[in-house]
C-alpha cells in the first residue's frame, strides 16, 4: 500500500481546490434530497405567528390569507427552532492516509465530512470540527460555511504519520459536551480502546461510526506469508495474506451494543448513495434517530 512520506504536506492545485468543493457541495445535495425543508429562508425555520406590517418588512414574507381577512398587511414571523449541535470527529492518524486503491480512507472520509457538514448546515444545525490525531484541531459548531470551508482546506494540507488519539479525544469531548449533541466519527477505528469510549459517550449523545475501509484490510489474495510494519508505530511483524487486519461486522456489532449506528464505507466501491440511505433511514441529518 501507498502513502505520502512522513510528514509531507501535499501541495494543492487552486483549480483542483475548487473541483474539490464542487464534489463536496454534489455529495451535500444528496445527502439532502429528499428531506423536508421550509419553503421560506431555507430549512429549519418554524412559523410562530403574523403581524401588522411594518417599514422595511419583506415583500415575501407577507401573510396574504391573514392581509385578506384583515384587510390590512400582515407579516409571518418564523423562528429557528433549536438544533443539537454536530461534532464531526475526524481520524488524521498515519492508518488513514495508506491506500491499496487510488483513493485513500482519509481522503474519502474528507469528502463525507464535508458534504455531512454542509448538508447539517442546510438543515440550520451548527457544525464543529475535532481532529482525532496528535496534532489539536478544534472548530467550535457554528453555522458559518466559511468556518466549514476553512477547516476542509485544512484537512487537505493536514500533515500526516500521527498516532491516533480517538479515545483520548472522545472521553475529553464527553467531558466537556454540556447539552446533548449529535456525534459522527469518521475512522478506521483501529485504536484498541476508541469503541468503549465511544459507547460511554453514546449514554447521552446521539453518536454515528462512519467507518472507512481500504480493500487491503480485508485480506491480500496471493500474497501468502508477508513482513509488514504497522502504519502508527514503525513495528514490523509477519502475517499471511488471508488475514483481516480488520472486522467490520464484528465492529459494527459491538457498536450496535452500546446503541450507536455504524457504517463501513469502503475506499473501492462507490460510497454517496450508500452514506445517503443510511443518513436518511437514521434521520441523522434531523439531529436524532427515527
Amino acid at each position: 500500500m501507498s502513502r505520502l512520506p512522513q510528514g509531507e504536506i501535499p501541495q494543492i492545485d487552486p483549480l483542483d481546490t475548487r473541483r474539490y468543493f464542487i464534489a463536496i457541495r454534489r455529495l451535500a445535495d444528496t445527502l439532502s434530497h429528499g428531506t423536508d425543508r421550509s419553503r421560506f429562508l431555507g430549512a429549519g425555520l418554524e412559523y410562530v405567528q403574523s403581524r401588522p406590517y411594518a417599514p422595511g418588512d419583506p415583500v415575501r414574507a407577507i401573510d396574504w390569507r391573514v392581509t385578506a381577512r384583515a384587510g390590512q398587511v400582515y407579516i409571518k414571523q418564523y423562528e429557528a427552532p433549536k438544533r443539537m449541535p454536530a461534532w464531526l470527529l475526524f481520524d488524521t492518524s498515519a492508518s488513514m492516509t495508506y491506500s491499496s486503491t487510488p483513493r485513500s480512507k482519509y481522503e474519502i472520509a474528507a469528502q463525507a465530512a464535508g458534504g455531512i457538514a454542509f448538508a447539517l448546515l442546510d438543515r440550520v444545525s451548527p457544525v464543529g470540527l475535532l481532529g482525532t490525531g496528535q496534532t489539536e484541531v478544534r472548530v467550535q459548531p457554528s453555522l458559518s460555511k466559511d468556518d466549514v470551508m476553512q477547516w476542509l482546506v485544512k484537512l487537505r494540507k493536514f500533515r500526516f504519520g500521527e498516532a491516533t488519539r480517538l479515545a483520548t479525544r472522545v472521553t475529553e469531548l464527553n467531558a466537556r459536551l454540556a447539552n446533548k449533541a449529535l456525534v459522527i466519527v469518521f475512522s478506521d477505528l483501529h485504536e484498541e480502546g476508541a469503541i468503549d469510549a465511544l459507547k460511554l459517550m453514546a449514554q447521552v449523545h446521539d453518536v454515528v461510526c462512519l467507518q472507512f475501509i481500504d480493500p487491503a484490510e480485508l485480506g491480500l489474495r496471493g500474497a501468502g506469508i508477508l513482513r509488514a510494519e504497522e502504519s502508527e508505530t514503525g513495528e514490523t511483524f509477519v502475517t499471511h495474506g488471508r488475514r483481516a487486519f480488520s472486522d467490520p461486522d464484528e465492529i459494527k456489532a459491538r457498536l450496535r451494543r452500546g446503541g450507536i449506528d455504524h457504517l463501513a464505507i469502503r475506499t473501492d466501491q462507490p460510497f454517496a448513495q450508500q452514506l445517503r440511505m443510511f443518513m436518511a433511514t437514521r434521520g441523522a441529518l434531523s439531529g436524532g434517530k427515527r
